[in-house]
């Protein structure tokens, strides 16, 4: 009933009614695989540099239809961030802002199930500019595989097990070939294969194994 409520109460308060589609019920046959490259871990502060999404049609992963764009930040990209992503002041200088780019996501992405590693973080600054463009907030069902993969994982270990959550560790673990990091078309790719392997997992009623935590007290016996 709350879900209900917020959402009339966001479809109240859109600005631009050509984007009521955002509103429409999807289902769960296709959803789309996001991730974004950002200035910083601050939604608050920082910006987004670029942005990839792929969909993924029942258990079909669409690459050749993906949305794929580098956008320039508000503010100036610093040393540390470029570390990070690896996108130089050249490759944006001349760029689109992200507000112009928005429309062809939002078309893109329509209000599809997102599926994300920690996609409460990229949800969160794809809010802020979808907020100043529509006055409303994302609608979409999310899905984080860092959540699926824990549930395949963990749920049923012992008090005391070490947990490691790692992009680059879930994939070794789902045996996934990884991509170059931190490009955020490679990211949601990785990510959507991530997603199908452990829906296969659950569907299947299968787990993956432990190594035994070494560092924990061994249980007593007999």
């Amino acid at each position: 009933m709350l879900r209900f409520i917020k959402r009339k109460l966001a479809w109240s308060a859109l600005k631009d009614r050509s984007y009521e589609f955002l509103f429409h019920d999807m289902g769960l046959d296709e959803v789309v695989s996001i991730d974004c490259e950002t200035t910083g871990l601050n939604p608050r502060k920082d910006d987004i540099v670029s942005v990839g999404a792929v969909k993924i049609t029942r258990n079909l992963i669409r690459t050749s239809a993906a949305f794929n764009v580098k956008v320039k930040p508000r503010k100036e990209l610093t040393a540390e961030s470029i570390k990070i992503h690896q996108i130089t002041k050249s490759e944006v200088a001349d760029g689109a802002s992200i507000q112009s780019e928005l429309p062809a996501l939002l078309h893109f992405i329509g209000n599809r199930p997102l599926v994300g590693y920690w996609i409460s973080f990229d949800v969160k600054m794809l809010n802020k500019e979808v907020f100043r463009m529509l006055g409303i907030t994302l609608q979409n069902p999310t899905i984080d595989v860092c959540d699926m993969y824990y549930d395949r994982k963990y749920s049923k270990a012992p008090p005391g097990t070490k947990i490691d959550l790692r992009f680059a560790a879930i994939l070794e673990d789902l045996q996934l070939p990884p991509l170059q990091a931190h490009d955020a078309l490679n990211d949601a790719i990785s990510t959507a294969q991530m997603y199908l392997a452990l829906k296969d997992l659950k569907s299947r009623g299968a787990y993956l194994k432990r190594v035994r935590n070494r560092d924990a007290p061994a249980l007593p016996v007999g």
